[in-house]
């Protein structure tokens, strides 16, 4: 038992000198805990809607205010004579309300009053929510103009886009695909350079005549190369298995890749770099390549739908740029208009974590 107690002591001090190990030991769980308590939420709040009011008459507009008040939608502008389809193919909304000409006429006549509710079901779940929030907006309005006898006269018409079957996979399916490509090439490259500083072979690249940039550049194109080959697999895979196929010009795809995987790779170095334990490249590779992309970037739900105190967190999350990206080139085809936003995003982070982990090794190859 002498033995036992010795070697128990021995574990606890080896965990009480790593002092990062012991950080991410205790702050982890906390952190943990409150990300997923504050950033889950399967409601749906504050949905971009695109009102198209070609009616005019008082009806239509207090009808559209009924929207407005609601806590469900956020009603948004959209430029003047452009298609519902375009407006859901630019991402500029995730549904567009068409108020027809003769519906103020219909509903004082007490006659049947069609309207028409686009939705983008790429993510099936909350195209389901927006549909019954609709509804019970337009039965609110019914109630408020006429009394609870006048149900039914506002028909909404739905129409689903992208995804008229509301097929589940169609929606995890791209949002799996981006998790797996952000953690795995990041944790190759977090291993390969926290081993380096682990077993102090990093001391050999001190010495020597090569740079800290070339240094980086040469594992960080190494472990792109490896991301791009996984890529290259699981989108076979996804194509194969999942049905998809590309909507639209395949090139904001191919560049937006390109650039991922040097972001990915950008950061499975940073993270080496900065931390030369092994089993701490781990944790952080877990927390910033799996779990925020995993609750931040909108794989499960929209990023709409996380608490604005959090919300900021997720601009900075490269999953959340690529999975529109992905799921724009299998779903809604919209092209270099509807994505270039988020491709500048991606290219500006693996810049920035390029940077750092060039800004954590230069002063160490420069004292050498």
């Amino acid at each position: 038992m002498r033995r036992v107690w010795a070697q128990m002591r021995k574990e606890l001090v080896q965990v009480r000198r790593d002092r990062l190990a012991l950080a991410l030991l205790l702050l982890l769980p906390s952190g943990l805990l409150l990300l997923m308590t504050n950033a889950i939420s399967l409601s749906v709040t504050d949905v971009p809607l695109v009102i198209q009011d070609q009616d005019g008459s008082p009806e239509a507009r207090r009808l559209s205010e009924a929207f407005r008040a609601s806590l469900s939608f956020r009603v948004v502008a959209a430029p003047e004579g452009k298609k519902p389809e375009w407006i859901l193919s630019a991402s500029l909304a995730r549904g567009v309300l068409v108020i027809p000409p003769d519906f103020g006429r219909n509903f004082r006549r007490g006659r049947l009053a069609e309207m028409q509710l686009l939705v983008d079901a790429t993510d099936t779940n909350t195209a389901r929510l927006v549909q019954g929030y609709a509804m019970r907006v337009v039965r609110a309005f019914e109630i408020s103009q006429r009394g609870e006898a006048a149900g039914g006269l506002i028909r909404p018409q739905t129409r689903l886009w992208f995804n008229p079957g509301r097929d589940p996979h169609k929606f995890y399916g791209p949002g799996i695909f981006v998790l797996g490509i952000s953690m795995f090439p990041a944790l190759l490259a977090a291993l390969a350079a926290s081993r380096e500083g682990e077993q102090k072979t990093i001391l050999q690249v001190y010495v020597s005549n090569i740079s800290a940039g070339e240094f980086l550049l040469g594992k960080v194109f190494a472990f792109a190369l490896i991301a791009l080959v996984e890529w290259l697999v699981t989108v076979t895979v996804l194509m194969a298995v999942f049905g998809l196929r590309l909507a639209g010009d395949p090139t904001p795809l191919l560049a937006g890749t390109v650039l991922y995987a040097l972001c990915v790779a950008s950061f499975g170095v940073m993270v080496g770099t900065a931390i030369p334990s092994q089993a701490a490249a781990v944790q952080a590779v877990a927390l910033g390549g799996f779990l925020l992309v995993f609750l931040l970037s909108g794989l499960i739900f929209p990023v709409e739908n996380i608490p604005s105190g959090l919300r900021w967190i997720s601009y900075l999350v490269w999953g959340r740029y690529y999975i529109e990206i992905v799921r724009d080139a299998f779903l809604r085809g919209g092209g270099w208009p509807a994505v270039w936003p988020g491709i500048v995003a991606i290219g500006l982070l693996a810049s920035t974590l390029f940077f750092l982990a060039w800004r954590r090794m230069r002063p160490m190859q420069v004292e050498a």
